[in-house]
This record gives structure tokens, C-alpha cells and sequence, in this order.
């Protein structure tokens, strides 16, 4: 099973890609960790990637794009992957597309988790996580059964990043829109395209996402 799931910042893509990840048994695939266990493998993508960041730069896609490939090949994707994060343009899609063709793979489906702008900004404002494990959680709508106790791993140190605020929000919906929103016209357009409802309750979404896969 070969997926890419889309929607924008707060959306709830990190939290339905790790529930597939547990159901199916297939890897999660993030440019961040790729990039930076490529680096930390010293792969001779990896030394490339470091330059790049060690100067302050951005990587280019075209190494993001061999790091995802050489990922690609590792025995866990055999069965499928998640790509988490990317594409995020246009241009990468094509590069994804070229890229699974020479391995003689296909995506079997893309799933869009839509939701209400407004809606988002509040969702993503009141969001935190548990500085030891990462588990996550929101002011409102996902506190602690113990009101300063991570669910998951006792502990009871906390944080929010930087930009989970109203103004930062709102600046990334635009860059969403700008630049990743096009890829839900380019697999529509290749009869890829699935929708979900990405503001229903957890739970819910992820039955949406089983029944979506059930009828592939």
C-alpha cells in the first residue's frame, strides 16, 4: 500500500499516518527524518545534504529526491510506505511520479483531509506535546486523562513550537495554498484522489481513511 496524505498544517496527517503505520505495518517516510538519518549514515547524498544545511541553504529538491529514493529501496518500503510532508509542489510530484515509475511502483492513492480554515487556526493554536515521548495533545480538544501527565509516558514536561499561534498559522495556510494546494487538482486528475473529512472527531477520520482503502 502506497500513500501520500495531504491537507494542510494541523490537518492531522502526523496522527493518521502513525495509526496506518500501526495497522499495516508499513514505514512513515519524512523528508526531515530521511534527510537527517542520511546524513547521520554519512550515504554520500547525506554529505551532500549536510553541506548544504552546514552553510544555512536549503536542500535542493534534487537531493531530497535521491535521499527519498535510496529510502524507497530499503527492504521495509517493500510492502508500501507513507510519504509524509512530500511532495509539497508541483514539481516534486512529477519527480515522485518519475521516480516510482523507475522502481516499477504506484501510489495507490492520495488522501486529502479537508477542513475548515477557521477551524484549523484555533486547532493548531491550542496544540502541544509531551517533551519526552512527542505524544500529542490540545488545550481543548485532547487533554491528558491527568491534567499535567502524558497519557502515554508518565511524564510531566511539556512544549509547543514556535509557530502554533494564531498569525503563524495563518501564514503557513498561504504558503499551503500557494504551493501544495495544486497537488489536489494533479491526482485528481490521475483518478488518485481521496477525500476525507479531516474536522471530524480522531476516531472518525480514521474510519473514513479504512473505508477509503477498503474500496481500492
Amino acid at each position: 500500500m502506497r500513500l501520500i496524505l495531504v491537507g494542510p498544517p494541523g490537518a492531522g496527517k502526523g496522527t493518521q499516518a502513525q495509526r496506518l503505520v500501526e495497522k499495516h505495518g508499513i514505514p512513515q517516510l519524512s523528508t526531515g527524518d530521511m534527510l537527517r538519518a542520511a546524513v547521520a549514515a554519512g550515504t554520500e547524498t547525506g554529505i551532500k545534504a549536510k553541506a548544504v544545511m552546514d552553510s544555512g541553504g536549503l536542500v535542493s529538491d534534487e537531493i531530497v529526491n535521491a535521499i527519498v529514493s535510496e529510502r524507497l529501496d530499503e527492504p521495509d518500503c517493500a510492502g508500501g510506505f507513507i510519504l509524509d510532508g512530500y511532495p509539497r509542489t508541483l514539481a516534486q510530484a512529477d519527480s515522485v511520479e518519475a521516480m516510482l515509475g523507475s522502481k516499477d511502483m504506484g501510489l495507490d492513492a492520495v488522501i486529502e483531509l479537508r477542513v475548515d480554515d477557521n477551524a484549523m487556526v484555533e486547532r493548531v493554536s491550542g496544540r502541544y506535546t509531551c517533551a519526552e515521548c512527542g505524544t500529542g495533545y490540545h488545550d481543548t480538544l485532547n487533554k491528558p486523562a491527568k491534567e499535567g501527565v502524558c497519557d502515554k509516558c508518565g511524564s510531566t514536561e511539556f512544549k509547543r513550537r514556535a509557530d502554533d499561534n494564531a498569525d503563524a498559522m495563518r501564514t503557513r495556510l498561504q504558503a499551503y495554498y500557494k504551493e501544495t494546494a495544486p497537488l489536489i487538482g494533479y491526482y485528481y486528475a490521475k483518478g488518485k484522489l481521496k477525500r476525507v473529512e479531516g474536522m471530524a472527531p480522531i476516531d472518525t477520520v480514521t474510519a473514513e481513511i479504512a473505508a477509503v482503502l477498503g474500496n481500492l
